[in-house]
């Protein structure tokens, strides 16, 4: 039974790892159902996550979740202590919490670009995971963890990229990637960099030399006027003198 399961997760992996770039360490997001069904069922998930998945493993969570689980009380206290050791992921939830699982579906939106597996027992958030294409789904059943099989949305999805009537986020992203690399398309933060090094530098304007030149000839004109207005003051006491010789 265990070997089936492994094919089985083993068949689902290769095809999200093909067709949406799921890679290792694979980030799967708990929420409160989900540590209170590994806690019940007595399942070591930093142990056996990354056996059943045959690959390194990330267990994740959100500041909502945790919220969550604090406000239930005594009766979800181990819940909330699995969900404490895990990885805390910024949700955009940063002054108004929500529900737990209104910010999982949040952390999934626009294709799933961070490759989150989400991890719950809450059939209506499995419901809408299901709506949304590439998004591995896990739940755990007669105590064994089970990754479920594609959504009939993914499959559907996946094939109207193969006959080429859409193009998936992996897809988009690779080929912003080759585009950038050949030069194709400026990456915005080069050109950011660009204009920092214009602003900064000395301003050419200003010439300290040219404003101790003025400071010299302002002095050097004070001078001059004091040296006439002292001989000025000279010449009446001279002519005194005279007049007095010849008196």
């Amino acid at each position: 039974m265990k070997i089936t399961r492994q094919k089985h997760a083993k068949k689902h992996l290769g095809f999200f790892r093909n067709n949406f770039g799921v890679r290792e360490p694979y980030q799967i997001l708990l929420d409160g159902t989900f540590c209170q069904a590994a806690l019940r069922g007595r399942i070591q998930l930093r142990e056996q996550l990354p056996r059943y998945l045959m690959g390194e493993t990330q267990l994740c969570t959100t500041r909502c979740v945790l919220k969550e689980l604090e406000t239930l009380g005594k009766e979800l206290y181990g819940a909330k202590l699995i969900a404490q050791k895990c990885q805390v992921r910024n949700c955009p939830h940063f002054k108004d919490a929500v529900s737990g699982s209104e910010c999982l579906l949040s952390m999934v939106e626009d294709g799933n670009p961070h490759h989150y597996f989400v991890a719950t027992q809450d059939q209506n958030l499995s419901m809408k995971v299901k709506k949304k294409p590439g998004i591995p789904l896990m739940f755990i059943i007669q105590n064994t963890m089970v990754l479920d099989r594609p959504s009939p949305k993914t499959i559907a999805f996946v094939k109207a990229v193969e006959s080429g009537q859409l193009v998936s986020v992996h897809e988009k992203q690779s080929i912003k990637q080759l585009k950038e690399e050949q030069g194709l398309v400026k990456n915005p933060e080069q050109g950011r960099r660009k204009k920092r090094k214009k602003i900064s530098g000395p301003n050419p304007l200003s010439c300290l030399k040219k404003k101790k030149k003025a400071q010299d000839t302002k002095s050097a004109s004070e001078k001059k006027k004091k040296r006439k207005r002292i001989r000025n003051r000279s010449t009446p006491k001279v002519l005194s003198e005279k007049q007095k010789a010849e008196g």
